[in-house]
């Protein structure tokens, strides 16, 4: 019986009360959304230590960090200083999308320390190890899923929403497709001649994701890579057959959640959170940033929460980090934090903004603090402490006080008149 199944029975799992107890909620709340499909647990039951968290209608918004190698820097030493740095400042997920390397043993042993839930895009095990695109069998594409899912993999991507008739919506794009999975699967299709297997052997797809309890991150292989691309005629295509693969997830017990853009201008947000809803069954809505403007180079962790806090206002459920690196280099372990908090304040800002209870009383608690001229509270509810409190340390100010106003604090001025 998976996660969905029991849901559906009026069973409450032990990870669906972890997950509860983790949001402070009633875990009968949990039960009801894990049922209607707009709340997923993910938990392969091989996956061991692991700490399940919901992510969906009802609960706090959650922040995915990406780390992994690529074919120009190798070192499983410095993705797991990576994971280590992600979880440190509240990454909720992580996902290990290596490119370059040993895969398995990379994978395994980020798995092995990693306490929350744990993704991968298995399509990049078949791109790496594959010595041509001849050579790949359709069935290759379900192989890799459940090698992943045996070795403890709790969600994953897959692009099963990219089909042959999708194709012809491409040619007037500006970027393409600019998801790696995504252009490998279009290029597999082009040199076979056939239809994406992960969409003609879905029912597959469905049965190994039911066996080992691995959620379906179902992946927008055609997402826009340009703010001229989105919303075009291949993204929603794609949009609107991810939605019928959701229904039939639901059907066979195994629990989804949907991959949105990508690249979207600010104005054109909210109607993308309100189309992958209206398609898609109100599945939980994982999107990537979205990046607000193309010209970021540098600063995309900053476009990203832009369009990410939109984005959760309007309902989505899962953030995508951004690094400062993105479409530069591979984020080193400074860039992982700055993406994993630039998403954790837009994750929070969102839950204020949809009137989450409780979601305000860590800002309150900061206020106060700040009240009273207490350093040390401030910086421990700041949202990355470390580095509050170097901006502290730096400054060399008196107790009472900070460098920027000094003497002239509003606050101690106040309190003076006042008095």
């Amino acid at each position: 019986m998976t996660q969905r199944d029991a849901a559906l029975a009026g069973k409450i799992t032990q990870a669906l009360k972890q997950a509860a107890k983790h949001e402070n909620v009633d875990p009968e709340v949990l039960r009801l959304a894990l049922a209607e499909g707009t709340l997923v647990v993910p938990v392969n039951k091989r996956h061991q230590g692991l700490k399940p968290i919901a992510i969906g209608k009802g609960v706090t918004v959650k922040v995915n960090a990406n780390i992994g190698t690529s074919p120009h820097d190798i070192s499983l030493e410095k993705e797991l200083a990576k994971l280590a740095a992600a979880l440190e400042v509240g990454a909720d997920t992580i996902m290990d999308l290596s490119t370059g390397g040993p895969l398995d043993i990379i994978r395994t042993d980020l798995l092995a320390d990693c306490p929350v839930p744990f993704g991968t895009v298995p399509i990049y095990q078949v791109m790496v190890e594959a010595r041509s695109l001849e050579e790949v069998k359709a069935d290759w594409f379900l192989d890799i899923v459940e090698h992943h899912a045996k070795q403890g993999v709790d969600f994953v991507t897959v692009h099963c929403g990219i089909s042959r008739k999708a194709l012809p919506l491409l040619k007037n794009r500006v970027t393409g497709v600019v998801s790696r999975g995504g252009a490998f699967t279009v290029a597999w299709m082009r040199r076979h001649g056939q239809e994406n297997p992960l969409l003609e052997n879905y029912d597959r797809l469905l049965k190994i994701a039911r066996e080992y309890e691995v959620t379906l991150s179902l992946g927008d292989g055609l997402r826009p890579g340009c703010l001229a691309d989105a919303t075009d005629k291949a993204q929603l295509y794609e949009l609107k057959l991810l939605g019928e693969l959701t229904r039939r997830a639901w059907a066979a017990g195994v629990q989804v959640m949907v991959e949105g853009p990508g690249h979207l201008p600010l104005h054109v947000i909210r109607k993308n959170v309100r189309l992958q809803q209206k398609y898609c069954g109100n599945a939980p809505f994982y999107v990537l940033g979205p990046l607000v403007t193309d010209v970021a180079s540098g600063y995309d962790h900053i476009a990203g929460a832009i369009g990410g806090a939109l984005a959760a206002t309007y309902g989505a459920s899962f953030l995508c980090y951004v690094t400062p690196a993105e479409h530069l280099k591979l984020p080193e372990v400074e860039d992982v934090v700055d993406g994993v908090v630039a998403s954790k304040i837009a994750a929070h800002a969102a839950d204020i903004a949809r009137g989450l209870p409780r979601a305000m009383d860590w800002d309150l608690a900061m206020s106060k603090a700040r009240r009273s001229l207490d350093w040390k509270k401030q910086i421990e509810l700041s949202v990355n402490p470390e580095k509050a409190r170097t901006y502290r340390e730096l400054s060399q100010a008196r107790e009472d006080q900070c460098t920027m106003c000094g003497r002239f604090c509003a606050m101690k001025v106040f309190d003076e008149m006042f008095e």
